[in-house]
């Protein structure tokens, strides 16, 4: 995917997204690093796609006024910075030098491991789809958008095993499916595919497809 050259009648976040896209970069990585680049654009005032010329100490200054006044976390620091270094090397196409600017402190924490009993105690005070959730990051080892993302597809109840696609690093994997979490899984399926057929009857029920999907199956977002 090198050298992408995004359409130049395109307005600028219009071009973000062509290329964000272009790369298969995630809905969610998009909406976060257009986000980014609107606020940059605004804190410089800038007016013209002139104004973005020089970006180092632009960059410098962004990242500097989010750490001294807007005391954000380091993790909050470094996503504004890739979504900018992505603006003007993907997008842009402008090399930048050496960035320096104030960085936020990296706090460093010691993790916090729950006992079994407690892992237990907390899962006993959730309900409904929290507790669905919650039972599949203890019992499955998933990371949260790993368990919000799972589809009807990718449950196999007969195997006692999940899916997990597009993992980190893009890539799939299995995790075992636990015992506990089946039964009420079911229950959910069953419920969400009535809400479904609801939605469709009302004109809804549609979601986001990633790439060409929506062209190359236009009934998908609604199945």
């Amino acid at each position: 995917m090198e050298g992408i050259l995004p359409n130049p009648k395109l307005k600028l976040m219009d071009q973000v997204r062509e290329v964000l896209r272009l790369k298969h970069y995630s809905i969610r990585t998009e909406r976060c690093y257009c986000d980014w680049i609107r606020r940059y654009v605004r804190f410089h005032k800038m007016r013209a796609r002139e104004d973005l010329s020089g970006g180092a100490p632009k960059i410098e200054m962004f990242l500097s006024d989010l750490a001294v006044n807007g005391h954000v976390a380091a993790s909050t620091q470094n996503q504004a910075f890739n979504a900018l270094l992505f603006l003007y090397r993907e997008v842009l196409h402008q090399e930048l030098a050496n960035i320096q600017g104030v960085r936020a402190d990296r706090p460093v924490r010691v993790p916090v491991v729950l006992t079994v009993e407690e892992v237990r105690r907390v899962i006993l005070a959730m309900s409904g789809i929290p507790q669905i959730v919650v039972k599949l990051l203890y019992g499955s080892g998933l990371r949260l958008m790993e368990a919000l993302r799972l589809r009807g597809k990718d449950l196999d109840f007969e195997m006692k095993q999940l899916t997990v696609r597009d993992g980190k690093g893009s890539k799939d994997r299995y995790a075992v499916l636990p015992e506990a979490v089946i039964s009420p899984l079911q229950e959910h399926l069953k419920m969400v595919r009535l809400m479904h057929e609801d939605d469709l009857n009302h004109g809804l029920g549609a979601v986001y497809l990633p790439g060409a999907l929506d062209r190359k199956y236009p009934g998908a977002a609604r199945e």
